[in-house]
């Protein structure tokens, strides 16, 4: 292949990605078609390395395989999914603050719990459970949200 392209070695270098990884986005669909070469080797043209860009980009965002897969699709599609890709992304953030709260909720809990040792107040505490009001949580907030 011409000098405008990248074998996998090379990608998997450049973005620190496991090759493993870029064969999996390519075969479900987050990398268009790599061309290959006579021996069978993948060879990345600028236009794939955009789009792994954008893919590392979304995904160090938080956003999941499963909306990255279908954000890829809505992107070959054209300009008529403009509104669809931006509504996903507006979900997937609203996903990050959801995350940001909980997360804030636990780093003050815990912040908290560690005040009480440096205080020497540990055994004067209430409980756990009540002090920090654990049944008015929303609803699942501490598990994972995809």
């Amino acid at each position: 292949m011409k000098s405008s392209t990248y074998t996998i070695t090379e990608v998997s270098q450049k973005y620190q990605i496991n090759s493993t990884t870029l064969r999996y986005y390519e075969r479900i669909g987050l990398l268009p078609r790599i061309p290959r070469g006579s021996n069978g080797n993948r060879y990345f043209t600028k236009e794939i390395l955009k789009w792994l860009e954008m893919i590392i980009c979304l995904r160090h965002s938080g956003v999941t395989i499963e909306k990255l897969t279908e954000y890829a699709e809505l992107l070959r599609k054209g300009s008529g999914t403009l509104e669809e890709r931006e509504n996903l992304l507006r979900n997937q953030l609203s996903i990050l603050y959801q995350k940001q709260k909980n997360l804030q909720r636990s780093i003050n809990r815990l912040e908290k719990k560690i005040s009480l040792y440096e205080s020497g107040e540990i055994d004067k505490e209430l409980s756990y459970f009540d002090e920090y009001a654990i049944l008015s949580d929303e609803k699942d907030s501490w598990k994972e949200i995809d």
